[in-house]
């Protein structure tokens, strides 16, 4: 079925807005995957704040024009699934990850992250991306070891002493 000149404006200037606020992009073929397995990779794909779009290929490489994406057009060929991730940069690559592993026929062909892309093979690198939380957490730990460390070794000094004089009380009851 056609589609409209209107609808295609619709559609590319959608995909132009998420594309314009996403951190980053998966793209992948889903071709060969049943309708129940696309169904659990939508409902897994909103629960992590994660927008699946599958768009004709000439209209998604209008929408990615002006953004950071642009950099992916050579690399849509073929059926494209596009997944963004719009609060974990590598929340849509770990969820392609995990949805590969379970389903053969499914294949990540690129992602791009920062206006970059990269190709399927380096994956990895952005689904091993800490989260949010994660991130923030390991800040924390790394900004509060000096003052956890300052505080031990100036309270080393007492504890040395009271050591000391126990030593030598022990020793002074032995004689």
């Amino acid at each position: 079925m056609a589609i409209g000149l209107e609808d295609k404006k619709a559609i590319v200037a959608e995909v132009n807005e998420t594309a314009t606020s996403a951190l980053s992009l998966v793209i992948a073929d889903a071709r060969g995957v049943t309708v129940d397995g696309m169904t659990a990779l939508r409902k897994e794909a909103r629960e992590n704040q994660i927008v699946l779009r599958v768009v004709r290929n000439t209209l998604a490489k209008r929408a990615f024009t002006g953004t950071e994406y642009e950099c992916v057009n050579d690399a849509i060929v073929g059926p494209s699934l596009f997944g963004f991730s719009m609060e974990d940069p590598g929340a849509a690559a770990r969820l392609f990850k995990d949805f590969s592993k379970e389903n053969d026929a499914f294949e990540v062909k690129a992602l791009a992250v920062g206006g970059q892309m990269l190709g399927a093979d380096q994956l990895d690198v952005l689904a091993k991306l800490p989260t949010r939380d994660q991130a923030l957490s390991l800040l924390m730990s790394v900004m509060k070891a000096p003052a956890t460390k300052l505080v031990q070794t100036i309270n080393e000094v007492p504890g040395k002493l009271v050591r000391t004089l126990a030593a030598v009380r022990d020793q002074k009851e032995a004689a």
